[in-house]
């Protein structure tokens, strides 16, 4: 697959709002806290979801309490789920798919997760061998997002991740490996799952450190050189990345971008959208 199908891909895989019967804002299961100030079992309606399934707090849902709702991200699922698995058939003028609905769409939303990650790999400079398997891997999540709604019901996603994650880990180690030669000195580039919640790294040259599944949280991050880090499934809540370069971070999502602070100096990925209530 060529690089920029692969960019293309994935600059695709985002949410369209308009085309979506409102699913993330009735599908999953909320509980109280700081980020939502009210309960909500999957399957019920937000109260400030509206008729025309647009959300009525939309512009005040961080005054409002409502931080989660800014940070989600379905990466597209939710308008696949509604136009195409059910056909633009809405669960509240059909009531008896409502939950099937709903149960579809966080499995669409793991195949979408899936898709942007072999999309991402595929348009980085790998070995044909690598890329051959990223393809096969990507053509088959591309086919998995048109099945029907029992088959997707059906599905065991760990049977996708797994092959999955290991192309990833390659693609990851190949990159990095490329950069880390160039770069001067000696350090431990393999921080993966680190625990670095409030870390003091301002200004820092981070680049190509495997940050995978680190613990991020209200990291100082300020102008920090971040190009080639490897973010899988890092938690970046409240990270401080003002001013940092995250241009060529690896595997970042919009979800993590927005759960972070940062303002125009940040530097971001081609695929990732600059989340409207950083500072301007």
């Amino acid at each position: 697959m060529y690089k920029e199908t692969a960019k293309n891909i994935r600059e695709s895989l985002t949410a369209d709002c308009m085309k979506c019967f409102g699913l993330c804002c009735t599908a999953l299961h909320i509980v109280a806290s700081s980020d939502f100030p009210i309960n909500k079992p999957a399957g019920t309606p937000c109260i400030h979801l509206q008729s025309d399934y647009g959300c009525q707090i939309h512009g005040n849902l961080r005054e409002k309490g409502f931080k989660g709702c800014t940070v989600f991200d379905c990466l597209g699922a939710g308008q696949v789920v509604s136009q195409v698995t059910f056909k633009g058939r809405s669960w509240r003028d059909n009531p008896e798919i409502g939950d099937k609905m709903f149960q579809v769409f966080p499995v669409m939303e793991q195949i979408h997760e899936m898709m942007a990650y072999a999309a991402e790999a595929l348009s980085y400079d790998i070995p044909p061998a690598l890329s051959d398997k990223l393809s096969m891997q990507l053509k088959e999540l591309q086919s998995l997002s048109k099945f029907d709604a029992e088959q997707l019901l059906s599905l065991d996603l760990v049977m996708y991740r797994f092959p999955l994650n290991k192309l990833l880990m390659e693609t990851s180690k190949y990159i990095r490996k490329s950069l880390i030669e160039k770069l001067p000195g000696t350090k431990n580039y393999n921080h993966e799952r680190a625990d670095w919640i409030g870390k003091k790294l301002r200004g820092k040259d981070l680049r190509a450190l495997d940050l995978r599944g680190a613990y991020l949280i209200s990291a100082d991050m300020r102008n920090a050189d971040l190009r080639c880090v490897d973010f899988i499934g890092a938690d970046l809540r409240d990270a401080d990345l003002r001013g940092a370069n995250l241009s060529t971070s690896m595997f970042l999502t919009q979800m993590q971008i927005n759960s972070a602070k940062g303002d125009v100096k940040t530097t971001l990925p081609y695929y990732i959208q600059r989340p409207f209530h950083w500072i301007n």
